[in-house]
């Protein structure tokens, strides 16, 4: 009878391969059924691509809870694509990206 051993090789993580673009500021306006699964779902979209928001802003008005994240870095096809994702989370009612470019020598969140 012979015995298997398995050794598992941890590997650095990989560089961040993600195109950015840091002097572009996106703000992602939300507008959605409340449902306590909304706002995991939105912020979602974030976490797995490893932004952290420079400002998250939600408010519950009624039987609509809306949802303003203010994120800087990311380049127009990401910002995009993630609006479009938004938009196809079931509770989702609309979404509104708007953008705007942050001179270099000031820093986002100061603005």
């Amino acid at each position: 009878m012979s015995t298997v051993v398995s050794t598992v090789v941890l590997a650095a993580p990989a560089a961040e391969s993600r195109p950015s673009d840091p002097n572009r500021l996106v703000r992602f306006a939300v507008r959605a059924d409340a449902d306590p699964g909304t706002l995991p779902r939105v912020l979602e979209l974030f976490a797995k691509r490893g932004l952290v928001p420079l400002s998250l802003n939600g408010r519950l008005l009624g039987d609509e809870l809306t949802v303003e994240v203010e994120v800087s870095g990311m380049v127009a096809a990401e910002s995009n694509h993630v609006g479009n994702c938004l938009r196809q989370i079931p509770m989702v009612l609309a979404v509104t990206v708007t953008e705007r470019t942050v001179p270099a020598d000031l820093p986002a969140a100061a603005e």
